[in-house]
């Protein structure tokens, strides 16, 4: 077998053979098959596309191309939730205490943030004393003692996937469906649970941008997660404005708590308890409505706030924070974006709102970049909104001051003003299961 041979046959249209994709993911990854071949391959399947078979063998072979987590401990009882990456979505510090303090097992790791998105592990470090790696033994030990644990994706977890994603963004070939399936399934395969709920956010803050193609992405995920032997569902969800009012680590903590506490509702507590109940639902095997009870009941009775603070408790975090937010440190430049004209806000760049972020310390534009735990934005009106020349838009937070002005001008480029409102778009677009 040739990969020149693989090449060819996929630039010509037709089907690769398990046999044939084993090869080629085997040898990239053993460094026998160069990059620019790996290349010429994805750049041919960009083009040609791949069958649900095809996906099906590059979905297995890339999670079975490094280690793998053993989860069948807690039987049906283990769920995990992807998102594809959003602005402000902090819902896995309020759904994974949810659905824990439910019988859940959530044995989750978590990336960090790049460019406009957030990562959860970037949020939890910002909680002083949270550890986001632990011991494989501590890792179960914690998930079957307490319901939860969350660490950093660590070890040699998916290794083509690395690679491969590497060689995608500087290939212009990372906007490929069964490619970015293959990439995302590859990891939850890997990780291990029974149940796998995917948050697939479409809009201006998306990877996806419109509801067709984050709508053809859920159901081919779906569709692969559930040939490879899983329970899975998908929730299409609006990033067409941040989701929430926070945006940056510790001010995201914040608002998570404020949800688990009951000081929140709006569009973050929606789209958590939709999340959650989804959860809920493929675990137990009941329907929406009852799940979605025991969920709110779990808000309400503060059952869901207990079990974040014993999460973050067992994994060092002082929660002496969580308990009292005002804890967390407060940047030196905290400076208001204030409006420059009267009327509706009819349209929020989320990507580029994200990308103020950054530019405030919040995120990274490289891999290797720090972060300021405590850099971001709260924004204080959203699309839909009234607003008069003069009132606060949003509020930047910061320890650079030079971070300021620069944000603050990309933060009114995002925003798009009108005489009408515009039409109030939904929260969730659609379910596929």
């Amino acid at each position: 077998m040739r990969m020149y041979d693989i090449i060819r046959k996929k630039r010509d249209g037709c089907e690769l053979s398990a046999e044939e994709i084993r090869f080629f993911i085997d040898g990239y990854v053993q460094d026998r098959i160069p990059d620019y071949q790996a290349a010429a391959l994805c750049m041919a399947i960009y083009y040609r596309g791949m069958t649900d078979a095809e996906t099906v063998a590059m979905t297995e072979c890339m999670a079975q191309s490094g280690d793998t987590v053993d989860l069948s401990r807690f039987g049906a009882l283990s769920v995990d939730k992807h998102s594809t990456g959003g602005v402000g979505d902090k819902t896995s510090l309020i759904i994974c205490p949810i659905v824990a303090s439910l019988g859940c097992k959530v044995a989750k790791m978590s990336g960090r943030g790049l460019g406009h998105t957030g990562g959860t592990v970037d949020k939890l470090e910002s909680i002083p004393g949270y550890r986001v790696t632990m011991s494989q033994e501590a890792f179960m030990h914690q998930v079957e003692e307490i319901g939860i644990a969350v660490i950093g994706q660590s070890g040699n977890l998916t290794p083509a996937d690395k690679k491969l994603y590497a060689l995608r963004d500087v290939t212009a070939t990372v906007d490929s469906i069964p490619l970015i399936t293959s990439s995302i399934m590859s990891k939850k395969l890997a990780a291990g649970s029974r149940n796998i709920v995917l948050d697939v956010k479409v809009g201006s803050g998306a990877f996806m941008k419109t509801p067709q193609t984050a709508t053809e992405l859920a159901r081919t995920m779906v569709n692969i997660g559930k040939q490879c032997g899983r329970n899975v569902s998908a929730l299409i969800t609006d990033m067409n404005r941040p989701l929430g009012r926070a945006i940056g680590n510790t001010l995201e903590v914040i608002e998570a708590v404020e949800v688990l506490t009951g000081k929140r509702r709006g569009d973050l507590y929606e789209v958590s308890v939709a999340l959650a109940t989804e959860m809920v639902t493929l675990v137990k095997g009941i329907n929406d409505p009852e799940a979605r009870s025991l969920v709110i009941d779990a808000i309400d009775s503060g059952a869901a706030f207990d079990k974040l603070k014993e999460w973050i408790a067992a994994q060092g975090g002082d929660i002496r924070y969580l308990q009292d937010t005002s804890r967390f440190e407060t940047p030196s430049c905290i400076t208001p974006v204030i409006s420059p004209a009267d009327g509706y806000i009819t349209a929020m760049d989320t990507e580029r709102i994200g990308s103020a972020a950054v530019l405030l310390g919040a995120g990274r534009s490289r891999k290797d970049e720090p972060i300021d735990y405590a850099a971001g934005i709260i924004v204080e009106q959203k699309t839909g909104d009234r607003v008069s020349a003069g009132e606060v838009l949003a509020t930047l937070y910061s320890n650079d001051e030079r971070a300021i002005s620069p944000a603050t001008e990309r933060y009114l480029g995002a925003i798009s003003f009108g005489d009408e409102p515009p039409e109030s778009g939904k929260l969730i677009l659609g379910v596929v299961g």
